[in-house]
Protein backbone atom coordinates (compact mmCIF):
# COMPACT_ATOMS: atom_id res chain seq x y z
CA UNK A 1 0.00 0.00 0.00
CA UNK A 2 1.57 3.67 -0.97
CA UNK A 3 2.47 5.03 1.98
CA UNK A 4 0.02 8.12 1.86
CA UNK A 5 -3.00 6.14 1.81
CA UNK A 6 -4.05 4.96 5.03
CA UNK A 7 -7.27 3.22 4.11
CA UNK A 8 -8.37 0.94 1.59
CA UNK A 9 -9.58 2.65 -1.89
CA UNK A 10 -13.21 2.10 -3.49
CA UNK A 11 -12.88 1.16 -7.24
CA UNK A 12 -14.88 4.37 -8.28
CA UNK A 13 -11.52 6.09 -6.30
CA UNK A 14 -8.73 3.96 -7.98
CA UNK A 15 -10.42 5.00 -11.50
CA UNK A 16 -10.29 8.63 -10.11
CA UNK A 17 -6.62 7.63 -9.67
CA UNK A 18 -6.11 5.93 -13.03
CA UNK A 19 -7.18 9.47 -14.54
CA UNK A 20 -5.11 11.59 -13.00
CA UNK A 21 -2.05 9.41 -13.36
CA UNK A 22 -3.13 9.60 -16.95
CA UNK A 23 -3.29 13.22 -16.81
CA UNK A 24 0.32 13.24 -15.30
CA UNK A 25 1.53 11.41 -19.07
CA UNK A 26 1.32 7.99 -17.94
CA UNK A 27 -0.11 5.82 -20.63
CA UNK A 28 -2.92 3.43 -19.95
CA UNK A 29 -0.73 1.21 -22.33
CA UNK A 30 1.89 1.73 -19.62
CA UNK A 31 -0.18 0.35 -16.79
CA UNK A 32 -2.06 -2.25 -18.06
CA UNK A 33 1.55 -3.40 -19.29
CA UNK A 34 3.31 -2.73 -15.68
CA UNK A 35 -0.20 -4.49 -14.61
CA UNK A 36 0.19 -7.90 -16.76
CA UNK A 37 3.89 -8.14 -15.84
CA UNK A 38 3.31 -8.14 -11.87
CA UNK A 39 -0.07 -10.39 -12.66
CA UNK A 40 2.66 -12.67 -14.76
CA UNK A 41 5.03 -12.77 -11.60
CA UNK A 42 2.02 -13.65 -9.21
CA UNK A 43 0.76 -16.98 -10.97
CA UNK A 44 4.48 -17.88 -11.48
CA UNK A 45 5.06 -18.06 -7.32
CA UNK A 46 2.09 -20.40 -7.64
CA UNK A 47 2.62 -22.61 -10.82
CA UNK A 48 5.00 -25.55 -10.78
CA UNK A 49 8.01 -24.79 -12.90
CA UNK A 50 7.80 -24.45 -16.97
CA UNK A 51 6.61 -25.43 -19.02
CA UNK A 52 2.85 -25.65 -16.22
CA UNK A 53 -0.20 -24.79 -17.69
CA UNK A 54 -2.16 -22.03 -16.88
CA UNK A 55 -5.57 -21.29 -17.46
CA UNK A 56 -6.49 -17.42 -17.68
CA UNK A 57 -10.21 -16.78 -18.01
CA UNK A 58 -11.19 -13.32 -19.10
CA UNK A 59 -13.75 -10.87 -20.41
CA UNK A 60 -13.32 -7.58 -22.85
CA UNK A 61 -12.84 -4.82 -19.99
CA UNK A 62 -9.11 -3.46 -18.70
CA UNK A 63 -9.17 -6.88 -16.17
CA UNK A 64 -9.27 -8.94 -18.96
CA UNK A 65 -6.95 -6.68 -20.92
CA UNK A 66 -4.82 -7.24 -17.57
CA UNK A 67 -4.82 -10.98 -17.72
CA UNK A 68 -4.05 -11.59 -21.80
CA UNK A 69 -0.97 -9.04 -20.23
CA UNK A 70 -0.11 -11.79 -18.25
CA UNK A 71 -0.69 -14.88 -20.52
CA UNK A 72 1.79 -12.86 -22.95
CA UNK A 73 4.98 -12.53 -19.80
CA UNK A 74 3.95 -16.22 -18.86
CA UNK A 75 4.52 -17.27 -22.25
CA UNK A 76 7.70 -15.72 -22.69
CA UNK A 77 8.87 -17.11 -19.23
CA UNK A 78 8.53 -20.79 -21.12
CA UNK A 79 4.70 -21.63 -19.38
CA UNK A 80 1.86 -23.05 -21.18
CA UNK A 81 -1.18 -20.48 -20.95
CA UNK A 82 -4.27 -20.90 -22.18
CA UNK A 83 -6.58 -18.06 -22.51
CA UNK A 84 -10.65 -18.30 -22.60
CA UNK A 85 -12.26 -15.08 -23.81
CA UNK A 86 -16.23 -15.36 -22.35
CA UNK A 87 -17.43 -12.16 -24.94
CA UNK A 88 -16.28 -11.81 -28.41
CA UNK A 89 -13.24 -10.00 -29.16
CA UNK A 90 -15.20 -7.22 -30.84
CA UNK A 91 -16.50 -6.30 -27.90
CA UNK A 92 -13.03 -5.05 -26.39
CA UNK A 93 -13.98 -1.94 -24.89
CA UNK A 94 -10.25 -0.02 -24.72
CA UNK A 95 -7.43 0.56 -27.06
CA UNK A 96 -4.91 -0.72 -24.56
CA UNK A 97 -6.86 -4.07 -23.67
CA UNK A 98 -7.22 -4.78 -27.66
CA UNK A 99 -3.63 -4.41 -27.82
CA UNK A 100 -2.86 -7.00 -25.14
CA UNK A 101 -5.39 -9.47 -26.76
CA UNK A 102 -3.22 -9.02 -30.03
CA UNK A 103 -0.15 -9.88 -29.02
CA UNK A 104 -1.43 -13.22 -28.01
CA UNK A 105 -4.24 -14.08 -30.76
CA UNK A 106 -2.17 -15.90 -32.90
CA UNK A 107 0.28 -17.27 -29.86
CA UNK A 108 -1.51 -19.19 -27.81
CA UNK A 109 -4.36 -21.22 -27.68
CA UNK A 110 -7.70 -18.96 -27.56
CA UNK A 111 -11.38 -19.94 -26.80
CA UNK A 112 -13.77 -17.80 -27.61
CA UNK A 113 -17.08 -19.13 -25.48
CA UNK A 114 -16.95 -19.87 -21.37
CA UNK A 115 -15.04 -22.63 -20.09
CA UNK A 116 -16.13 -25.95 -19.38
CA UNK A 117 -15.32 -27.05 -15.58
CA UNK A 118 -13.60 -30.24 -17.21
CA UNK A 119 -11.22 -28.50 -19.11
CA UNK A 120 -10.58 -26.16 -15.65
CA UNK A 121 -9.88 -28.63 -13.28
CA UNK A 122 -6.14 -30.33 -14.91
CA UNK A 123 -4.95 -26.98 -14.29
CA UNK A 124 -2.76 -25.86 -11.71
CA UNK A 125 -3.90 -22.63 -11.43
CA UNK A 126 -7.01 -20.16 -12.98
CA UNK A 127 -6.03 -16.70 -13.66
CA UNK A 128 -9.44 -15.02 -12.82
CA UNK A 129 -9.37 -11.80 -15.58
CA UNK A 130 -13.33 -11.12 -15.85
CA UNK A 131 -14.04 -8.85 -13.54
CA UNK A 132 -12.08 -5.90 -11.84
CA UNK A 133 -13.26 -2.72 -9.91
CA UNK A 134 -16.45 -1.29 -10.82
CA UNK A 135 -18.53 -4.70 -10.08
CA UNK A 136 -22.15 -4.34 -9.03
CA UNK A 137 -24.21 -6.62 -6.68
CA UNK A 138 -25.23 -9.30 -9.09
CA UNK A 139 -23.19 -11.12 -11.67
CA UNK A 140 -24.82 -11.55 -14.82
CA UNK A 141 -24.63 -13.78 -18.20
CA UNK A 142 -22.02 -14.68 -19.20
CA UNK A 143 -19.69 -13.50 -16.37
CA UNK A 144 -22.12 -15.67 -13.99
CA UNK A 145 -21.44 -18.81 -16.04
CA UNK A 146 -17.37 -18.55 -16.51
CA UNK A 147 -17.69 -18.52 -12.66
CA UNK A 148 -19.63 -21.89 -12.14
CA UNK A 149 -17.81 -23.63 -14.12
CA UNK A 150 -14.23 -22.09 -12.12
CA UNK A 151 -16.02 -23.20 -9.05
CA UNK A 152 -17.19 -26.20 -9.93
CA UNK A 153 -13.42 -27.09 -11.30
CA UNK A 154 -11.83 -26.65 -7.66
CA UNK A 155 -8.38 -25.25 -9.69
CA UNK A 156 -6.76 -23.14 -7.55
CA UNK A 157 -7.82 -19.47 -8.53
CA UNK A 158 -5.48 -16.07 -8.53
CA UNK A 159 -7.97 -13.08 -9.36
CA UNK A 160 -6.51 -9.81 -10.82
CA UNK A 161 -7.22 -6.63 -8.26
CA UNK A 162 -10.29 -7.55 -7.30
CA UNK A 163 -12.22 -11.39 -6.97
CA UNK A 164 -14.90 -11.43 -10.00
CA UNK A 165 -18.42 -11.23 -7.91
CA UNK A 166 -16.93 -10.05 -4.48
CA UNK A 167 -19.90 -8.29 -3.98
CA UNK A 168 -22.18 -11.42 -5.19
CA UNK A 169 -22.35 -14.36 -2.42
CA UNK A 170 -22.41 -16.92 -6.17
CA UNK A 171 -18.92 -14.95 -6.61
CA UNK A 172 -15.34 -16.64 -6.67
CA UNK A 173 -13.78 -17.74 -3.74
CA UNK A 174 -9.72 -17.37 -4.95
CA UNK A 175 -6.62 -18.45 -3.01
CA UNK A 176 -5.50 -15.82 -4.02
CA UNK A 177 -5.73 -11.77 -4.69
CA UNK A 178 -2.97 -9.85 -6.82
CA UNK A 179 -4.44 -6.09 -6.24
CA UNK A 180 -2.82 -3.59 -7.88
CA UNK A 181 -1.69 -0.28 -6.61
CA UNK A 182 -3.41 -1.09 -2.93
CA UNK A 183 -6.40 -2.52 -1.29
CA UNK A 184 -9.70 -2.22 -2.18
CA UNK A 185 -12.49 -1.50 0.15
CA UNK A 186 -15.27 -3.96 -1.52
CA UNK A 187 -12.48 -6.66 -0.27
CA UNK A 188 -12.90 -5.90 3.22
CA UNK A 189 -14.56 -8.52 5.00
CA UNK A 190 -15.00 -10.68 2.06
CA UNK A 191 -13.08 -13.49 0.94
CA UNK A 192 -10.18 -12.58 -1.10
CA UNK A 193 -7.47 -15.42 -0.41
CA UNK A 194 -4.04 -14.22 0.49
CA UNK A 195 -3.64 -11.04 -1.15
CA UNK A 196 -0.56 -9.70 -2.30
CA UNK A 197 -0.41 -5.68 -3.40
CA UNK A 198 1.42 -4.84 -6.35
CA UNK A 199 2.70 -1.18 -7.83
CA UNK A 200 2.34 -0.79 -11.56
CA UNK A 201 3.69 3.02 -11.45
CA UNK A 202 0.92 5.09 -10.41
CA UNK A 203 2.57 8.23 -9.64
CA UNK A 204 1.91 9.34 -5.94
CA UNK A 205 0.70 12.78 -7.18
CA UNK A 206 -2.06 11.03 -9.14
CA UNK A 207 -3.21 10.33 -5.50
CA UNK A 208 -2.27 13.28 -3.33
CA UNK A 209 -3.39 15.65 -5.84
CA UNK A 210 -7.06 16.20 -6.99
CA UNK A 211 -7.12 15.91 -11.23
CA UNK A 212 -9.47 15.74 -13.94
CA UNK A 213 -10.42 12.33 -12.64
CA UNK A 214 -12.12 13.88 -10.18
CA UNK A 215 -15.21 14.08 -12.43
CA UNK A 216 -16.00 10.71 -12.56
CA UNK A 217 -17.29 11.49 -8.95
CA UNK A 218 -19.82 13.49 -10.74
CA UNK A 219 -23.03 11.10 -11.80
CA UNK A 220 -25.46 12.52 -14.54
CA UNK A 221 -29.23 11.38 -14.55
CA UNK A 222 -28.75 8.36 -16.39
CA UNK A 223 -32.81 8.99 -17.99
CA UNK A 224 -33.91 5.37 -16.54
CA UNK A 225 -33.83 5.41 -12.24
CA UNK A 226 -33.21 9.07 -12.08
CA UNK A 227 -35.86 11.71 -13.38
CA UNK A 228 -33.31 14.95 -13.78
CA UNK A 229 -31.38 16.69 -11.36
CA UNK A 230 -31.39 16.35 -8.12
CA UNK A 231 -30.61 18.00 -4.99
CA UNK A 232 -32.33 20.87 -2.66
CA UNK A 233 -29.76 22.94 -1.48
CA UNK A 234 -30.82 25.82 1.26
CA UNK A 235 -28.04 28.27 2.24
CA UNK A 236 -28.56 30.17 5.60
CA UNK A 237 -26.91 33.30 5.18
CA UNK A 238 -26.85 36.94 4.35
CA UNK A 239 -27.71 40.12 6.76
CA UNK A 240 -24.19 42.44 6.38
CA UNK A 241 -23.80 41.21 3.21
CA UNK A 242 -26.32 40.26 0.65
CA UNK A 243 -24.01 39.39 -2.61
CA UNK A 244 -22.29 36.35 -0.63
CA UNK A 245 -24.98 33.77 -0.33
CA UNK A 246 -26.62 34.79 -3.74
CA UNK A 247 -23.09 33.64 -5.28
CA UNK A 248 -23.24 30.13 -3.62
CA UNK A 249 -26.85 29.78 -4.56
CA UNK A 250 -26.23 30.53 -8.24
CA UNK A 251 -23.40 28.16 -8.16
CA UNK A 252 -25.25 25.76 -6.38
CA UNK A 253 -27.87 25.75 -9.44
CA UNK A 254 -24.58 25.83 -12.17
CA UNK A 255 -23.05 23.15 -10.19
CA UNK A 256 -26.31 20.61 -10.58
CA UNK A 257 -28.63 21.36 -7.78
CA UNK A 258 -32.36 21.31 -8.40
CA UNK A 259 -33.31 24.11 -6.80
CA UNK A 260 -31.15 26.44 -4.38
CA UNK A 261 -33.05 28.04 -1.13
CA UNK A 262 -31.89 30.89 0.44
CA UNK A 263 -32.62 32.04 4.23
CA UNK A 264 -31.70 35.58 4.96
CA UNK A 265 -32.75 37.95 7.12
CA UNK A 266 -35.31 40.43 5.87
CA UNK A 267 -33.24 43.36 5.52
CA UNK A 268 -31.09 41.12 3.13
CA UNK A 269 -33.46 39.02 1.32
CA UNK A 270 -35.02 41.39 -1.14
CA UNK A 271 -31.33 42.41 -2.69
CA UNK A 272 -30.48 38.75 -2.86
CA UNK A 273 -33.95 37.88 -4.52
CA UNK A 274 -32.59 41.03 -6.86
CA UNK A 275 -29.78 38.94 -8.02
CA UNK A 276 -31.75 36.64 -10.05
CA UNK A 277 -35.36 34.71 -10.85
CA UNK A 278 -33.78 31.38 -10.42
CA UNK A 279 -33.39 31.79 -6.63
CA UNK A 280 -36.00 30.96 -3.97
CA UNK A 281 -35.19 33.64 -1.21
CA UNK A 282 -37.36 33.60 2.42
CA UNK A 283 -36.70 35.99 4.83
CA UNK A 284 -36.11 35.16 8.57
CA UNK A 285 -35.90 37.97 11.15
CA UNK A 286 -35.21 41.08 10.82
CA UNK A 287 -31.80 42.34 9.96
CA UNK A 288 -29.21 39.71 11.13
CA UNK A 289 -29.74 36.32 11.87
CA UNK A 290 -29.99 35.49 16.28
CA UNK A 291 -30.89 32.51 18.38
CA UNK A 292 -34.88 33.25 18.22
CA UNK A 293 -34.89 32.64 14.67
CA UNK A 294 -34.00 28.69 15.32
CA UNK A 295 -37.71 27.21 15.56
CA UNK A 296 -38.82 29.04 12.41
CA UNK A 297 -35.45 28.29 10.21
CA UNK A 298 -35.59 24.30 11.82
CA UNK A 299 -39.64 24.31 10.58
CA UNK A 300 -38.70 25.53 7.14
CA UNK A 301 -36.04 22.79 6.89
CA UNK A 302 -38.61 20.20 8.17
CA UNK A 303 -41.98 21.30 5.78
CA UNK A 304 -39.38 21.07 2.93
CA UNK A 305 -36.29 19.12 3.43
CA UNK A 306 -33.01 19.98 1.29
CA UNK A 307 -30.37 17.25 0.74
CA UNK A 308 -27.85 20.12 2.26
CA UNK A 309 -27.61 23.25 4.05
CA UNK A 310 -25.12 25.69 3.71
CA UNK A 311 -24.31 28.28 5.46
CA UNK A 312 -22.48 31.45 7.06
CA UNK A 313 -21.81 33.46 3.85
CA UNK A 314 -22.40 37.13 4.46
CA UNK A 315 -23.97 36.39 7.86
CA UNK A 316 -21.09 38.74 9.99
CA UNK A 317 -19.99 37.66 12.86
CA UNK A 318 -22.47 39.09 15.37
CA UNK A 319 -22.46 37.06 18.81
CA UNK A 320 -25.85 36.33 18.27
CA UNK A 321 -25.65 35.07 14.76
CA UNK A 322 -22.34 33.02 15.89
CA UNK A 323 -24.67 31.04 18.42
CA UNK A 324 -27.91 30.84 16.05
CA UNK A 325 -25.02 29.20 13.68
CA UNK A 326 -23.71 26.89 16.15
CA UNK A 327 -27.08 25.43 17.60
CA UNK A 328 -28.58 25.00 14.09
CA UNK A 329 -24.79 23.15 13.53
CA UNK A 330 -25.32 21.24 16.97
CA UNK A 331 -29.41 20.46 15.11
CA UNK A 332 -28.82 19.59 11.43
CA UNK A 333 -25.29 17.65 12.32
CA UNK A 334 -27.20 14.82 13.08
CA UNK A 335 -29.62 14.46 10.37
CA UNK A 336 -28.27 16.63 7.12
CA UNK A 337 -24.82 17.20 5.16
CA UNK A 338 -23.07 20.87 5.87
CA UNK A 339 -20.88 23.41 4.49
CA UNK A 340 -19.96 25.57 7.01
CA UNK A 341 -18.37 28.68 5.69
CA UNK A 342 -17.36 32.06 6.50
CA UNK A 343 -18.86 34.04 9.77
CA UNK A 344 -20.50 30.12 10.62
CA UNK A 345 -17.10 29.01 10.91
CA UNK A 346 -16.75 30.64 14.54
CA UNK A 347 -20.12 28.60 15.46
CA UNK A 348 -17.95 25.31 14.74
CA UNK A 349 -18.29 22.80 17.40
CA UNK A 350 -15.23 22.08 19.88
CA UNK A 351 -13.20 18.99 19.10
CA UNK A 352 -15.00 16.50 21.04
CA UNK A 353 -18.49 18.06 20.84
CA UNK A 354 -20.17 15.82 18.41
CA UNK A 355 -18.38 13.21 19.59
CA UNK A 356 -20.68 10.00 19.10
CA UNK A 357 -23.58 11.93 17.49
CA UNK A 358 -24.49 10.08 13.97
CA UNK A 359 -23.76 11.95 10.87
CA UNK A 360 -21.98 14.51 12.25
CA UNK A 361 -18.74 13.56 10.12
CA UNK A 362 -20.56 14.76 6.88
CA UNK A 363 -19.96 18.21 8.14
CA UNK A 364 -17.53 20.08 5.00
CA UNK A 365 -15.84 23.29 6.94
CA UNK A 366 -14.18 25.38 4.05
CA UNK A 367 -12.24 28.41 5.74
CA UNK A 368 -9.77 30.42 3.41
CA UNK A 369 -6.06 30.03 4.88
CA UNK A 370 -6.57 32.96 7.03
CA UNK A 371 -9.35 31.84 8.65
CA UNK A 372 -7.68 28.72 9.25
CA UNK A 373 -5.34 30.26 10.71
CA UNK A 374 -7.02 32.74 13.11
CA UNK A 375 -10.56 30.42 13.46
CA UNK A 376 -9.06 26.48 13.98
CA UNK A 377 -5.23 27.14 14.22
CA UNK A 378 -4.50 29.51 16.55
CA UNK A 379 -1.35 30.40 14.90
CA UNK A 380 0.35 30.94 11.49
CA UNK A 381 1.48 27.93 10.20
CA UNK A 382 5.32 27.84 10.02
CA UNK A 383 5.44 26.61 5.96
CA UNK A 384 3.46 24.39 3.61
CA UNK A 385 4.42 21.17 5.35
CA UNK A 386 3.10 22.46 8.99
CA UNK A 387 -0.42 23.51 7.04
CA UNK A 388 -1.18 20.62 5.83
CA UNK A 389 0.00 18.57 8.55
CA UNK A 390 -2.28 20.38 11.01
CA UNK A 391 -5.50 20.53 8.40
CA UNK A 392 -5.31 16.51 8.92
CA UNK A 393 -4.47 17.12 12.61
CA UNK A 394 -8.02 19.43 13.21
CA UNK A 395 -10.15 17.86 10.69
CA UNK A 396 -9.63 14.43 12.69
CA UNK A 397 -9.89 16.33 16.20
CA UNK A 398 -12.99 17.98 15.06
CA UNK A 399 -14.82 14.67 12.98
CA UNK A 400 -15.20 16.35 10.04
CA UNK A 401 -13.72 17.54 6.05
CA UNK A 402 -11.72 20.42 6.04
CA UNK A 403 -11.26 22.26 2.87
CA UNK A 404 -8.45 25.22 3.34
CA UNK A 405 -8.54 27.27 0.62
CA UNK A 406 -4.85 28.68 -0.43
CA UNK A 407 -1.76 27.55 -2.47
CA UNK A 408 -2.27 25.04 -2.56
CA UNK A 409 -5.98 24.13 -1.19
CA UNK A 410 -5.82 21.83 1.46
CA UNK A 411 -8.17 19.18 1.99
CA UNK A 412 -8.42 16.40 4.63
CA UNK A 413 -10.85 14.56 6.67
CA UNK A 414 -8.36 13.74 9.20
CA UNK A 415 -7.87 9.91 7.73
CA UNK A 416 -6.49 10.54 3.97
CA UNK A 417 -5.44 13.91 2.90
CA UNK A 418 -5.39 15.95 -0.97
CA UNK A 419 -4.03 19.28 -2.28
CA UNK A 420 -5.46 20.92 -5.03
CA UNK A 421 -3.41 23.54 -7.04
CA UNK A 422 -5.57 23.90 -10.11
CA UNK A 423 -6.70 27.03 -10.16
CA UNK A 424 -5.88 31.00 -11.55
CA UNK A 425 -4.30 33.71 -9.39
CA UNK A 426 -7.30 36.22 -10.54
CA UNK A 427 -9.74 33.59 -8.45
CA UNK A 428 -8.17 35.25 -5.26
CA UNK A 429 -10.82 37.84 -5.65
CA UNK A 430 -13.95 38.19 -3.51
CA UNK A 431 -16.87 35.67 -3.80
CA UNK A 432 -15.03 32.83 -5.24
CA UNK A 433 -15.20 31.33 -2.20
CA UNK A 434 -18.66 31.49 -2.05
CA UNK A 435 -18.98 30.12 -5.10
CA UNK A 436 -16.78 27.20 -4.26
CA UNK A 437 -19.08 26.39 -1.04
CA UNK A 438 -22.03 26.31 -2.89
CA UNK A 439 -20.44 24.23 -5.53
CA UNK A 440 -19.67 21.76 -2.34
CA UNK A 441 -22.97 21.74 -1.31
CA UNK A 442 -24.56 20.75 -4.43
CA UNK A 443 -22.46 17.84 -4.85
CA UNK A 444 -23.21 16.98 -1.20
CA UNK A 445 -27.00 17.42 -2.20
CA UNK A 446 -26.45 15.14 -5.08
CA UNK A 447 -25.05 12.20 -2.74
CA UNK A 448 -21.31 12.92 -2.97
CA UNK A 449 -19.52 12.01 0.20
CA UNK A 450 -17.59 15.19 1.97
CA UNK A 451 -14.38 14.00 0.77
CA UNK A 452 -15.12 13.69 -2.88
CA UNK A 453 -17.13 16.87 -2.74
CA UNK A 454 -14.50 18.86 -1.73
CA UNK A 455 -12.31 17.33 -3.99
CA UNK A 456 -14.28 17.58 -7.01
CA UNK A 457 -15.89 21.02 -6.09
CA UNK A 458 -11.86 22.30 -6.04
CA UNK A 459 -11.13 21.06 -9.27
CA UNK A 460 -13.86 22.16 -11.03
CA UNK A 461 -14.16 25.48 -9.83
CA UNK A 462 -10.45 25.93 -10.68
CA UNK A 463 -11.35 24.96 -14.24
CA UNK A 464 -13.78 26.95 -14.24
CA UNK A 465 -11.79 29.45 -13.13
CA UNK A 466 -9.01 28.71 -15.34
CA UNK A 467 -11.36 29.20 -18.45
CA UNK A 468 -13.01 32.59 -17.01
CA UNK A 469 -9.23 33.90 -16.83
CA UNK A 470 -8.94 33.25 -20.73
CA UNK A 471 -11.02 36.22 -21.48
CA UNK A 472 -11.08 37.96 -18.42
CA UNK A 473 -7.30 37.38 -16.87
CA UNK A 474 -7.54 39.32 -14.26
CA UNK A 475 -10.35 41.16 -14.71
CA UNK A 476 -11.93 38.12 -13.60
CA UNK A 477 -14.87 38.32 -10.84
CA UNK A 478 -17.07 35.59 -9.09
CA UNK A 479 -20.24 35.34 -11.39
CA UNK A 480 -17.73 35.30 -13.76
CA UNK A 481 -16.66 31.46 -12.39
CA UNK A 482 -20.11 30.51 -12.15
CA UNK A 483 -20.31 31.16 -16.00
CA UNK A 484 -18.16 28.56 -16.72
CA UNK A 485 -18.93 26.03 -14.32
CA UNK A 486 -21.25 23.92 -16.64
CA UNK A 487 -18.35 24.71 -19.65
CA UNK A 488 -16.26 22.95 -17.36
CA UNK A 489 -17.80 20.13 -16.23
CA UNK A 490 -18.91 19.24 -20.00
CA UNK A 491 -14.84 19.53 -20.83
CA UNK A 492 -14.24 17.44 -17.52
CA UNK A 493 -16.94 14.97 -18.38
CA UNK A 494 -15.76 14.54 -22.24
CA UNK A 495 -12.17 13.85 -21.04
CA UNK A 496 -12.93 11.17 -18.29
CA UNK A 497 -14.61 9.42 -21.09
CA UNK A 498 -12.32 9.56 -23.71
CA UNK A 499 -9.17 8.12 -21.29
CA UNK A 500 -11.74 5.40 -20.17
Amino acid sequence: MWAGVRRPLSSEEMAVVEQNAVALGVTIDTLMENAGRVVAEEAARHLPAPPARVAVVASTGNNGGDGTCAAFYLHQWGYSPEVWIVRPPSEIRSRSARRCFERVEHHLPIHIRIPRAEELATMPLVLDALLGTGQSDRLRAPIREAVGAIRASRAPVLSIDLPTGVLDPDGLRPAWTVTLTTVKSEMEGRPAGEVAVRDIGMPPAAWQSTGPGEFLFFHPPDGRHDRGRSGRVVIVGGGPYAGAPGLAGLAALRSGAERATILAPAGAAERVQSFSPNLVVRAVGPDRFRPTDLPEILEFLRAAPPRAVVMGMGAGAHPETVELMHRLIRELAPRLPLVVDADALHALPSPGELAGVEGAARIVATPNAGEFSRILLGREPTGPDDRAHEVARIAGERGLTLLVKGEPDEISDGTTSFENAHHHPAMTVGGVGDVLGGVVGSLLAQGLSPLHAARLATFWTGSAGLRAATSRSYGLVATDVIDELPHALVGGLERVQRSS
